[in-house]
């Protein structure tokens, strides 16, 4: 697990706290039993926030500052994560089961689709929403988490993406939450005030349920020789805006060639130098403006 540790301290970078859990509430949507928290703040559409790993809804907390004043933002734990449920089972966090959280929450709030946002796990989760729920989804926006296609592109072509993703294979195995800690997975959180809410979070939360995300989930290796899985047959049918922090050492920015060609809209691309996995904390201010631009800019 030292080698995870490593690449927590390099997604890291100094971005001031904007501390908005006064002004939340905190509400749950219902999913076949399992309850799934979100703080909400704001009015106006729907967006729904979607975080990743090791995270929770607080990670969102700047971009809501941003949007509140026009948008109803809605920031989801995951299930596992805070204070979600946390039902036992590596198929408990299969993939629908997590696109399923969130369309709970879309109708929790008496809305039929939402404008969707989520970054590494939560952007799986988008994408995924993206392609096999497009009802539910008005515009998506993607942090540091490339399309599936480009995803399993690049771990089974990319040497460097497979070494760097050696940590996820290692959270694959059985009992490697043992070596999770509560202070060990906010090392990555800069801002010392931010970090106390993360430990806090991280305490109420499963680590085990953390990694079944991976054992459900990671795109499987893919032995030399053998043929490449099937791309993904429908494209993202609504307008798309990624960012992507360059120094990102868990998901590589080769990952971002060909996205165009799973898209049927246009496609905003920000990548961001000096940022890191975390973009959305370690540029607060240009992913919050950007993405506030972009979304009156179509929904204004």
């Amino acid at each position: 697990m030292k080698s995870f540790a490593s690449i927590l301290l390099l997604l890291s970078a100094n971005v001031a706290s904007a501390d908005i859990s006064s002004e939340v509430q905190h509400r749950y949507a219902d999913n076949d039993g399992v309850k799934i928290h979100y703080a909400i703040a704001g009015s106006g559409p729907l967006v729904v926030m979607i975080h990743g790993f090791p995270d929770y809804w607080y990670s969102w907390r700047h971009q809501m500052n941003a949007l509140k004043d026009r948008f109803t933002v809605a920031a989801v734990d995951q299930r596992g994560y805070n204070l979600s449920d946390k039902p036992k089972g590596v198929d408990s966090y299969a993939m629908p089961n997590l696109v399923n959280d969130v369309a709970a929450v879309i109708a929790a709030e008496g809305q039929q689709r939402a404008i969707i946002v989520g970054h590494d796990w939560g952007g799986a989760v988008a994408w995924n929403i993206a392609i096999s729920r497009p009802e539910l989804v008005d515009l998506l926006v993607i942090l540091n988490l490339p399309h599936p296609n480009g995803l399993s592109r690049e771990l089974r072509d990319n040497p460097q993406q497979q070494a760097n993703s050696q940590y996820a294979r290692n959270f694959q195995k059985a009992d490697a939450h043992n070596a999770l800690t509560a202070e060990g997975l906010a090392r990555w959180v800069a801002d010392d005030d931010a970090r106390n809410h993360y430990v806090a979070a991280f305490e109420r939360s499963d680590f085990e349920a953390m990694l079944n995300y991976y054992k459900a989930n990671y795109p499987p290796a893919i032995p030399d020789g053998e043929a490449p899985p099937p791309t993904l047959p429908p494209k993202v049918t609504m307008p798309v805006l990624m960012f992507h922090g360059l120094n990102d050492q868990a998901l590589l920015p080769s990952g971002l060639n060909d996205t165009w060609q799973w898209l049927e809209k246009d496609l905003t691309l920000v990548t961001v130098p000096g940022a890191g996995h975390f973009v959305q904390q370690d540029a607060a201010e240009l992913v919050s403006n950007t993405l506030r631009g972009w979304l009156l800019q179509r929904r204004g």
